[in-house]
């Protein structure tokens, strides 16, 4: 275990290091000293990290690595490593890479032979995840939906039968857009969370049916304000239906001609059953009979 107050800082080392996702009190003691002492901190944005650095009284060397330059700033970066230099890599808030600039760089450093070490802290998707009330053995992070609404709703489609919890940002302008989305091609009844502004003042997390959510939304412009995760509940398991012998034996049929997917298509268009549970049938059957 290390001692009280003893500098861990090791050279040629890249340090991962969270940063308050709002309120400034949840930075760890541990990237406190790491920011103190590195020999250098790439940050996302130099002059957002330098009001954190200065409201801790740390004095301390920035470079500049955001999405524009990381590409090509990455290798800069790998030779001061390789040079002995410690580097500290922030973004402007949150832990690095979930949603932020760093990838590319710490794929490089690893690739390097250089040593990479995380630091534990702030995760807005996490944090969220932790109230929203939902599932979290098991979950999924979507990250931010495209921005245009024909693919926005395709990708939701994709995602329409995936039972683990779903986590997505989201922001103020499409808020509203995304939720009327996640009604046309879920239903109304998938429930949502919405958690807001986590770990600041007008924090708020709110959890309903989404055609409500997207209703109470609406009712208050302060609530589609600030910075948005959206933790969705997982679609739930389809109950096994059982098919009459006249759907079984057009299924029969069909499966000739066409590949089971298809197959289950057309005959549950034919007889108005779910295809999803129909395409099973035919999947345990192919089971069964190996």
């Amino acid at each position: 275990m290390n001692q009280p107050n003893q500098a861990v800082v090791a050279a040629a080392t890249l340090y991962v290091v969270p940063t308050p996702i709002g309120n400034l009190n949840d930075i760890t003691a541990r990237a406190l000293e790491v920011l103190t002492n590195v020999d250098l901190i790439a940050a996302e944005d130099t002059r957002h990290t330098g009001l954190l650095l200065s409201h801790f009284g740390i004095n301390n060397r920035l470079f500049a690595l955001h999405d524009h330059n990381e590409q090509y700033k990455a290798d800069q970066l790998i030779t001061k490593l390789q040079s002995g230099i410690s580097i500290a890599l922030v973004s402007d808030a949150g832990t690095p890479l979930i949603n932020d600039p760093g990838y590319h760089l710490v794929r490089r450093a690893r690739d390097a032979g250089l040593t990479v070490i995380p630091l534990p802290g702030a995760c807005a998707a996490v944090t969220a995840l932790s109230a929203a009330g939902l599932p979290s053995d098991r979950f999924c992070y979507e990250g931010f939906l495209p921005a245009k609404t024909k693919s926005r709703q395709d990708t939701l489609r994709t995602l329409a039968d995936e039972p683990r919890t779903l986590i997505f940002y989201e922001s103020t302008h499409r808020i509203l857009d995304t939720l009327a989305d996640m009604v046309t091609v879920w239903g109304e009844d998938r429930y949502v969370v919405l958690a807001r502004e986590l770990t600041k003042t007008w924090e708020s997390i709110q959890g309903k049916p989404v055609v409500e959510l997207l209703a109470w939304i609406k009712e208050d412009e302060n609530r589609r304000k600030g910075e948005m995760v959206l933790i969705a509940e997982g679609a739930k398991p389809v109950q096994d239906e059982e098919f009459s012998p006249e759907i079984l034996r057009a299924l029969a049929i069909v499966q000739k001609e066409l590949p089971p997917k298809k197959a289950a298509a057309v005959v549950a268009e034919l007889y108005g059953v779910k295809k999803n549970a129909l395409y099973r049938y035919t999947l345990d059957g192919d089971s069964a009979a190996e």
